[in-house]
């Protein structure tokens, strides 16, 4: 039973840590949503795959 109390434990501090992240990058990174995503530069591209990556992790 101590296991599955740590594993929703340890869910819980992912999630402050995903949505920590995510709020740093609302104030941090450019936002890329009014751009086309088949014209971006690879590195553009990874910065909103990333951020992708962050917010789904965050809900």
């Amino acid at each position: 039973m101590n296991v599955h109390c740590k594993t929703i434990e340890g869910m819980t501090l992912r999630k402050r840590t995903f949505r920590l992240l995510a709020a740093l990058n609302r104030k941090v990174l450019p936002k890329q949503w009014h751009r086309d995503l088949a014209r971006l530069s690879k590195v553009r591209l990874a910065l909103v795959a990333y951020r992708y990556w962050v917010t789904r992790n965050a809900l």
